[in-house]
């Protein structure tokens, strides 16, 4: 990774530096919990005062994560879609690269990259992976043509699976209910007068 992009680490704040109104921010773990593999907009902002001190991701970074309760966790990221730079928490990094964001950010999620990262993650009381072990980590670099394909596939199966309309979710509520259906029809029988 370091031989394709560079890292940033971003700046401490917590949650009483949060405001309904101010500059964007992206909490590390909300990565964990809110966030897929892109994002385009966030569900935080911090205090337009504290800004000035604060690091950033811009449009088309990915955002890292450092620190996890296991090794799986750490390394977790999101690809930032945003029309505007988003201030990120200290246990991330920006990554600033020339790849499809959305390719890099579904890559950070394969078995093979989990099996890498792990050689560089330390094992203490929390999982914590450095920028210098991030930046020995190999990631494909095929064509932006080829990472466009990939997005374009992994994005329509993303959304069948998470489409609660359309998508696997709803296929399923539809077997439970026919289920159902089925079930009163096939067990309910006459029973004879005694």
């Amino acid at each position: 990774m370091g031989d394709v992009g560079t890292f940033t680490r971003g700046r401490r704040f917590t949650k009483a530096d949060y405001a309904e109104v101010g500059t964007p921010c992206i909490h590390y773990g909300e990565i964990y919990t809110v966030y897929g593999a892109t994002a385009t907009s966030v569900r935080s902002r911090i205090r337009q005062d504290f800004s000035g001190t604060l690091r950033y991701a811009k449009p088309g970074d990915l955002v890292i994560v450092d620190v996890g309760e296991t090794v799986a966790d750490v390394g977790k990221a999101v690809a930032w879609l945003g029309n505007e730079d988003v201030a990120i928490h200290d246990h991330c990094f920006a990554y600033k690269h020339s790849l499809n964001p959305a390719f890099l950010a579904y890559y950070l999620q394969t078995a093979r990259f989990h099996a890498d990262k792990a050689k560089h993650v330390a094992r203490t009381k929390v999982m914590t992976l450095s920028m210098p072990g991030l930046s020995k980590v190999e990631v494909p670099v095929p064509s932006l043509d080829v990472q466009e394909q990939v997005v374009a596939v992994l994005d329509r199966m993303d959304a069948l699976i998470g489409d609660r309309q359309d998508g696997i979710p709803a296929e399923i509520e539809a077997r439970r209910i026919q289920f159902e259906y089925y079930l009163d029809r096939l067990l309910s029988f006459e029973v004879p007068a005694a």
